[in-house]
């Protein structure tokens, strides 16, 4: 979902999402710009915390969350969780919404929000390289 006032070319502007990903059974989550332009103060809302290494270090709360200043077309931060399975056994919240702000250079606004569901990685088998 986008919101702004201004019609913009959607090949010409930012497009800020997260996302999770589950290599070799460690889920992460991914912050990344898969527009064509940079993001300006980008900031992202869980709906539900996210904690990370068994539990010990809250996720949804670290400084790339909170306020990204600058983000140029293709960067990406990766946040390692936890392995998935450790992650489902401690009934941390599976189903999450994300809501990500951010501006373009000329300041119009963009909100992105996306639902997730973790349990999708639970199905998926894989194989240690």
């Amino acid at each position: 979902m986008v919101r702004t006032t201004d019609r913009v070319d959607p090949d010409q502007r930012p497009e800020v999402i997260v996302d999770f990903t589950c290599d070799d059974g460690m889920l992460s989550v991914v912050l990344k710009n898969i527009g064509t332009r940079s993001a300006y103060g980008v900031t992202t809302r869980f709906d539900k915390p996210i904690r990370g290494l068994e539990g010990r270090k809250r996720i949804s709360d670290l400084r790339l969350f909170a306020r990204l200043e600058f983000m140029p077309p293709g960067k990406e931060f990766a946040q390692f969780i936890d392995p998935m399975a450790v992650y489902l056994k401690r009934r941390a919240p599976a189903k999450l919404t994300v809501t990500i702000s951010y501006a373009d250079r000329e300041g119009r606004r963009f909100e992105e929000v996306i639902k997730h569901d973790l349990r999708v990685f639970s199905d998926l088998g894989f194989i240690r390289r």
